[in-house]
């Protein structure tokens, strides 16, 4: 069967930037299985997996525009300290979720002056071009729930 959308994809990956450096990778493990057409990964790997087969193995470079995004120095910004009611002690590197310019996401803390907080709403791999070397390990149609849902339930999903 080949990737189309609406079908369940198991993959396995190694995620590399252009340093060479592993940064993910499912070998050895349980293959990543997503929901094709769906958003459940980066644009640039979906486009490219479109249309494969079972046992096809390529390298995928996704330019940061079609992985997450170029860097935006638009989303650091400097906030109190009262921000971060309840907390007793933040940290440079510690994460929460919050509103940022796109929506909810996750930002995270990079200075710490006094009570001046300045943190980062950009994804950590935002202006990265990623490489992937990619193995495909399964495809299937997607069940009713599973599009309901909008991902893929059971072994090797990550919802």
């Amino acid at each position: 069967m080949q990737i189309a959308n609406n079908t369940a994809v198991s993959i396995h990956y190694t995620l590399t930037n252009d340093a060479g450096e592993e940064l993910d990778s499912t070998v050895g493990g349980e293959p990543m299985v997503y929901l094709h057409g769906s958003g459940n990964i980066i644009s640039g790997l979906e486009k490219a997996l479109h249309h494969k087969n079972v046992g096809d193995k390529l390298n995928v470079r996704v330019e940061a525009a079609d992985a997450y995004g170029e860097f935006s120095d638009d989303m650091i910004q400097v906030v109190s300290r009262e921000m971060f009611d309840g907390i007793d002690k933040v940290e440079v590197g510690m994460q929460f979720h919050a509103a940022v310019n796109s929506g909810s996401g996750i930002i995270t803390v990079i200075k710490i002056d006094g009570d001046e907080i300045t943190v980062d709403g950009n994804h950590p791999m935002a202006g990265q071009s990623l490489n992937f070397d990619v193995e495909i390990v399964g495809v299937r149609l997607a069940t009713k729930e599973e599009l309901s849902h909008g991902h893929i339930h059971g072994a090797g999903c990550h919802h």
